[in-house]
């Protein structure tokens, strides 16, 4: 089975498992995620939109065509990373995912992370960074990577973090902009760092 093969075989277990039917009742898609299944970098966001929700992918708004331009400044674009949410299903009125929620999600996430095994992680937001690094605040942590390991799914991972800002966060606050394409300008030397070290 091929990444983008269990990819699909965790999306069917989602609705298979009928997680968070609540949420699943009232929205138009189901929101799992997009790009290359094979990438080094995986971002996640909290939960889809209006947008993402009418048309059944992640960040395609506003917020998401700042991450496209964000993702341009490195040379990068989407088919080189993927995204997600910790959240599948748009909550209602965009009011933030309740803890049940991210909890019901977050073995579907790690059974994600699991299949695609990026290089780095990078949290968009409070909710998705917090859902990783419980307790720290991103206003002190954002641009640093931070090293965890997870038991999921029965086995232990290591991954790297990089907690960054919601794109969203940007559209409203110029100086905010500046810090996250100053936080996204280091993902690049992060990456040859950690590649360095796998190889070593």
């Amino acid at each position: 089975m091929n990444t983008q093969q269990r990819l699909d075989q965790i999306k069917a277990d989602i609705l298979s498992q009928n997680i968070c039917p609540d949420l699943a009742k009232q929205a138009n898609n189901m929101v799992f995620g997009s790009g290359n299944p094979d990438a080094d970098i995986v971002f996640i966001g909290e939960a889809p939109g209006k947008n993402e929700d009418l048309i059944g992918e992640p960040f395609v708004g506003a917020a998401g065509k700042f991450l496209d331009e964000m993702l341009a400044s490195i040379n990068l674009d989407r088919k080189d990373i993927y995204i997600t949410n910790i959240v599948k299903y748009r909550p209602p009125n965009n009011r933030d995912p309740l803890l049940e929620e991210k909890e019901a999600f977050l073995p579907f996430l790690y059974a994600q992370l699991a299949a695609i095994k990026p290089k780095i992680l990078v949290t968009l937001g409070r909710h998705s960074t917090n859902c990783f690094l419980p307790g720290l605040q991103i206003s002190q942590i954002h641009g640093q990577p931070q090293h965890i390991k997870v038991t999921a799914n029965g086995t232990e991972q290591a991954w790297i973090i990089l907690p960054l800002y919601h794109p969203a966060a940007a559209l409203y606050n110029g100086s905010m902009r500046a810090v996250l394409l100053e936080d996204f300008a280091r993902m690049p030397a992060i990456i040859t760092k950690i590649t360095k070290q796998l190889s070593s």
